[in-house]
């Protein structure tokens, strides 16, 4: 889904920006399947449906605007045009893709080990 970019930086600082944001969605997506399934999930199952949930929800503009630019035919200059001004920074869609998949990881990651922490320390 794509949200609006405009106000994101260029190169590799929007892909920070982008997986800043992702890594929020990931982490906020795993404490909810954390406390929805508590009892009856694994970790495991946790972090991986909300690593799939997550680039979902944060990726997936991004990605399918990437898969489209590689694999679409595209039949004239004039519809290439019109698709590129639709993306913001098509020259680091690549680098934005990255670091929102990496983020999301690390999101999760992060909202694992931080509600490990919380439950030993009760």
């Amino acid at each position: 889904m794509h949200y609006d970019q405009s106000w994101m930086g260029y190169s590799w600082i929007g892909g920070l920006e982008a997986g800043a944001i992702a890594a929020g969605a990931g982490a906020l997506l795993f404490l909810l399947f954390r406390w929805r399934t508590r009892g009856t999930w694994s970790h495991g199952a946790q972090m991986a449906w909300a690593y799939v949930l997550g680039v979902a929800v944060a990726a997936s503009g991004d990605v399918s605007d990437l898969f489209y630019f590689n694999y679409a035919r595209l039949q004239s200059m004039q519809l290439l045009r019109v698709k590129l001004a639709e993306v913001h920074d098509p020259d680091g869609l690549g680098t934005r893709v990255l670091c929102e998949l990496l983020g999301v990881a690390v999101g999760v990651g992060l909202a694992w080990f931080a509600s490990e922490w919380a439950a030993r320390r009760r």
